[in-house]
């Protein structure tokens, strides 16, 4: 059964993702709360000078220093923000080697259903493979800090997509219904 190892490889690697992912997240999560801890400060400070009319201690604030507030608040917020967008990506990193995790026993799981030649289900089932180590398995070790693997990274969503072609074709020159001896 051709498939096995893909049924095999994608149980084995979503238990790694699943570990990795919040892993990653962990990993960024203080930084994002430290920054929403430390927008409230400059925010509470430029809501209390606008309800004041722009008044500290009874005097007029001078422009520059309303200025200087808006600035603290604009870049806290922009801190706040930027800290948000580094949990979006190990979040996506980690849902994609999910995908292709599940994407693998599904594939695997269809191969012993299709009748083709051994070489062509081969190709098949190596191609989903490589597809999920070359794109989220780059991705995982970009995310840990190996630039080398940006090389590479582009190369996984483009065989993931052949090798989900080939398999269309292939169901369409082989699907039986049952299982098939290979």
């Amino acid at each position: 059964m051709i498939g096995k190892k893909n049924v095999a490889f994608g149980f084995l690697y979503l238990v790694l993702t699943a570990v990795l992912g919040p892993y990653m997240v962990g990993k960024v999560l203080p930084d994002v709360d430290k920054a929403r801890e430390e927008k409230q400060a400059p925010l509470d400070r430029l809501q209390q000078l606008k309800e004041n009319n722009f008044e500290e201690n009874l005097q007029k604030l001078p422009t520059d220093a309303v200025g200087q507030a808006n600035t603290d608040g604009v870049l806290a917020l922009n801190k706040a923000f930027n800290a948000q967008m580094e949990i979006t990506l190990p979040r996506s990193v980690h849902a994609h080697g999910n995908l292709e995790s599940i994407l693998n026993i599904l594939a695997g799981l269809a191969l012993c259903f299709i009748a083709v030649s051994r070489l062509f289900k081969q190709v098949i089932s190596w191609l989903f493979i490589l597809g999920a180590v070359l794109h989220s398995g780059m991705l995982y070790m970009l995310m840990l800090g190996q630039g080398w693997a940006g090389n590479l990274l582009l190369i996984g969503p483009w065989t993931v997509l052949a090798a989900l072609f080939l398999l269309g074709v292939a169901t369409i020159m082989g699907f039986k219904g049952e299982v098939v001896k290979d």
